[in-house]
């Protein structure tokens, strides 16, 4: 306890450590105010006591979570509106059918080094080897047209 007393700058900087890995967990930024409290806390432990400490510690982490969370998720996030999935970011691209589409039918087109069911748009065949730009999505099958 003596040894915990006279280096409680190594406690803050353990909590400040343990909660970015948490943060990275969650990805929130709610827990990277209280690593920001801690190390502001473990930079003050040589100079002042264990209740300023606490203080200084609860106080940065308020402010933090008030003004600099607010700020960071508006600056990290500012394109969420634009962002799609993984499926949908398909959409437009140009792909090479890798099996022929049938008429009215399905067949295989390689985009981006995945392959996909595909289907033509106006329900023609494509041979396999031509071009084709993906114009619509339903669920794995896509809808394509010659490019």
């Amino acid at each position: 306890m003596t040894y915990l007393m006279y280096h409680l700058w190594l406690f803050w900087a353990i909590a400040a450590v343990l909660c970015l890995i948490a943060e990275l967990l969650t990805g929130g930024f709610f827990l990277m105010c209280f690593a920001i409290g801690a190390a502001v806390a473990a930079a003050l432990a040589p100079f002042v006591g264990f209740n300023m400490q606490l203080a200084v510690f609860a106080a940065v982490s308020v402010i933090c979570i008030f003004f600099v969370r607010p700020f960071a998720w508006r600056y990290l996030h500012r394109h969420d509106e634009q962002r799609v999935s993984n499926a949908d970011a398909i959409l437009g691209k140009t792909g090479m059918v890798s099996q022929t589409i049938e008429a009215d039918g399905y067949g295989r087109v390689a985009i981006d080094g995945d392959d996909w069911k595909a289907q033509a748009e106006n329900g023609e065949e494509i041979e396999r080897g031509k071009k084709v730009v993906v114009t619509g999505r339903d669920s794995l099958i896509i809808t394509v047209k010659k490019a």
